[in-house]
């Protein structure tokens, strides 16, 4: 069976561009381009993965709401923000009403779909015990790259797929630098640096909620970033 996927977004052109490509994939795809005629569908029946934009139509922030809406009726759901609004408030603001990923229009359609099957494969390995052979584990740090998913010190740290790969490029070999550019192939991305630089802050908000003392990400003025290692072994 093939999944369904659904695009809010209220230009026609960009709408129908992503649909095409999505189709070409093998994905059933429905179309809306605006917040009532989705929710209107997805009330009778819900999509396998939801991509939205943040503006649509006469409602500057309907994309929100729309999230809101989705998550309160299943946790599960995939759900990418792909906007033109690329500043920290707006990104900030929809990872917390619960996407699982946040790009720009500027990513190309083949990351694009590579994002869309990631989300796909942690849905489908979530009730699944991890794989010794998929397991990163640096310190408190543990990757599973089978689930991306997170965990420092046996606790859950809820990384987009984005994060997730930024992490792993950090931690795949600890103390080395990674420019931002690397950051970007590596997390398969391609936006400017003061993005990486919103994403990076985020990671660290986000190890800090389970570990106030948490100081592995270390910034390299002039060069990039890099996953400390003292920090890591540290106790």
């Amino acid at each position: 069976m093939s999944r369904r996927i659904a695009i809010v977004e209220d230009e026609a052109a960009i709408r129908e561009n992503y649909a095409d490509v999505l189709r070409k994939q093998g994905y059933e795809v429905q179309a809306y381009s605006n917040r009532k005629e989705a929710m209107s569908a997805f009330d009778i029946r819900l999509p396998n993965l939801a991509i939205i934009d943040i503006g649509l139509e006469n409602e500057i922030d309907g994309g929100f709401t729309l999230c809101q809406a989705l998550r309160s009726l299943s946790d599960t759901l995939p759900i990418i923000f792909l906007t033109a609004r690329d500043n920290d408030f707006d990104t900030v603001s929809g990872l917390r009403m619960g996407a699982d990923d946040y790009l720009t229009k500027d990513i190309s359609l083949p990351h694009l779909t590579a994002r869309i099957a990631a989300l796909f494969r942690r849905l489908d390995v979530i009730d699944q015990p991890p794989s010794p052979e998929n397991l990163v584990e640096r310190g408190k740090l543990s990757l599973d790259i089978g689930r991306l998913t997170v965990q420092w010190n046996n606790f859950a740290v809820p990384l987009t797929v984005t994060e997730f790969w930024m992490v792993h490029a950090l931690t795949k070999f600890t103390g080395h630098v990674k420019s931002r550019q690397v950051l970007m192939q590596e997390s398969k991305i391609f936006v400017d640096g003061s993005t990486i630089t919103s994403h990076i802050k985020r990671i660290r908000k986000k190890f800090m909620l389970v570990d106030e003392e948490f100081d592995c990400i270390e910034t390299v003025y002039g060069m990039g970033y890099r996953w400390n290692l003292e920090s890591v072994l540290k106790e």
